[in-house]
């Protein structure tokens, strides 16, 4: 999951508006990192080996996120890992400052970046249905840069566009 992340962040985090809690110290992940019990963290382990109560979360996703698109591609990047055996590198106790690890992206814009990149989704889910994918959230971002041409000078603030497009769908 931690390999994929960043491709997979268009089934996780679809909107505009989800890549805003993507930065340092807003208690969401901003990078590929795992950790125990700590909110900063991509993937949250709680509990020990055994426990009965032990388990994993996986805090990348936004909930405006097909619940269906968002799970098989976790799913797929899981059973990847198993597949290959991947090791998910070192226990991360400051998430926010493990500059080793890749960040996530920080906008659709990269995420659609990565996606369209990405050989191994595109194996997994044909290049059909990732290209009509990404034609779709193209659209999306064209609409939103075309309201919102100025949203670089304040990233941090919910747009006119946003309320528009978002609030009757989610």
């Amino acid at each position: 999951m931690l390999e994929h992340a960043a491709a997979a962040s268009v089934f996780t985090t679809p909107t505009v508006n989800g890549y805003r809690r993507r930065k340092p110290n807003s208690l969401a992940p901003d990078r590929a990192t795992w950790g125990y019990d700590n909110r900063a963290a991509m993937i949250r382990v709680q509990g020990m080996p055994g426990e009965p109560s032990a388990h994993i979360e996986n805090r990348i996703g936004e909930p405006g996120a097909n619940p269906y698109l968002y799970i098989a591609s976790q799913a797929l990047a899981g059973l990847d890992g198993l597949r290959r055996k991947l090791d998910p590198g070192p226990l991360e106790t400051s998430p926010y400052t493990a500059t080793h690890r890749p960040l996530l992206p920080t906008n659709l814009m990269e995420a659609l970046e990565a996606l369209k990149g990405s050989s191994y989704f595109r194996a997994q889910l044909s290049d059909v249905f990732v290209d009509w994918l990404l034609g779709m959230k193209q659209s999306e971002v064209n609409r939103f840069l075309a309201a919102e041409p100025d949203w670089r000078a304040t990233p941090d603030d919910v747009t006119a566009w946003e309320h528009r497009e978002y609030f009757t769908r989610y």
